[in-house]
C-alpha cells in the first residue's frame, strides 16, 4: 500500500470517527417539551375583586383570574387574558376573537342564546350603594325618579331600568359609576353585591356605603362560543376537579375571606 493511500485512509476513518462522534452528542440532547396550547380568555379587568389590574405588577388579578390560570393549568394550557369593555365580550366570542370569557357574568336566558355557559361559579346578587351619609335611600322601591348609575351590558343596569322614572346612567366600567356617586352626579349604583362591598371595603367606609337586601340572585358562568361545546365540557371537568382537590376553595378563601356555600 502506498504512502498516499495509507494517509486518504487514516483521513478517512478520522473523519467518520468524528461524524460519528458528532451523532452521538446530538442524539444525547434532550427532546423539547412541547409547548401548551392556548386559552385566549377575555374579560372586563375594571370589576374588582373579581377582575382587576394589579397597580404595581400591572397584572391582571382577582378570583376571576386566579381560578381562570388555575382551570388552564387543569387542562395544560396557558391562558392569555385580553382586557376589553363588558358590553364587547359576546361580540368577541362570537366572532372567534377569544376562546372564553371569565367576567363575573350572570347566567341568563337571553345570554344562554349566544353563548355556552358552564356550571355556576359563583352565586352573587344585586345590590345598591349610596353616599355614606345619605339616609333617605333604602330599599329598590326608593329610587323612583332617583338618577342610577349602572355599568353597561350588565343585569345591574337591565334591572335598574325597570325602576319607575329613574334616570339612568351607563358607564364602561364599574369603577366610573362609582365615581359618579362620589361626585354627586347620581343618587345611588346598582352593581353586584362584591364588587359594591369590595368598592366600600377599599374606600374605608367613607364615601359609600350598602343599603336593603339584595334584588336578585344570580349565578356567574365562564362563557364559550356556541361553537366550542367541548371546551365547555372540558373547562367544567376542571372547575370539578379544582372543587375536588381543595384549590377552588383555597382561592375563594384568598378573595372573600370565608369559605364558599355548599
Amino acid at each position: 500500500m502506498s504512502k498516499k493511500l495509507i494517509a486518504l485512509s487514516v483521513l478517512v476513518m478520522f473523519v467518520l470517527a468524528f461524524g460519528l462522534a458528532g451523532c452521538g452528542q446530538q442524539s444525547a440532547k434532550p427532546a423539547e417539551q412541547p409547548k401548551p396550547k392556548v386559552l385566549k380568555v377575555g374579560s372586563d379587568t375594571a370589576f374588582a375583586p373579581f377582575e382587576f389590574q394589579d397597580e404595581k405588577s400591572k397584572e391582571y388579578v382577582g378570583f376571576d383570574m386566579d381560578l381562570i390560570k388555575a382551570i388552564g393549568k387543569q387542562m395544560g394550557m396557558e391562558v392569555q387574558v385580553q382586557s376589553m369593555n363588558f358590553d364587547g365580550l359576546i361580540p368577541a366570542l362570537e366572532a372567534g376573537n377569544i376562546d372564553a370569557t371569565i367576567s363575573a357574568m350572570t347566567i341568563t336566558d337571553e345570554r344562554a342564546k349566544k353563548v355556552n355557559f358552564t356550571k355556576p361559579y359563583y352565586k352573587s346578587g344585586l345590590s345598591m350603594v349610596v353616599k355614606a351619609d345619605n339616609n333617605t335611600l333604602k330599599t329598590f322601591k326608593d329610587l323612583e325618579g332617583k338618577r342610577i348609575a349602572v355599568q353597561i351590558g350588565t343585569t345591574g343596569a337591565d334591572e335598574a331600568k325597570k325602576i319607575k322614572d329613574a334616570k339612568i346612567r351607563e358607564f364602561n366600567t364599574a369603577p366610573e359609576a362609582f365615581m359618579e356617586l362620589k361626585a354627586g352626579g347620581v343618587d345611588a349604583v346598582v352593581n353586584d353585591l362584591p364588587v359594591n362591598e369590595y368598592y366600600i371595603a377599599q374606600a374605608g367606609g367613607k364615601d359609600a356605603k350598602t343599603v336593603g337586601e339584595p334584588l336578585t340572585s344570580e349565578d356567574y358562568g365562564i362563557a364559550t362560543s356556541k361553537k366550542s361545546t367541548e371546551l365547555a365540557d372540558k373547562i367544567n371537568k376542571a372547575l370539578e376537579e379544582l372543587k375536588k382537590n381543595g384549590e377552588y376553595e383555597k382561592i375563594y378563601v384568598k378573595w372573600f375571606g370565608k369559605k364558599p356555600p355548599q
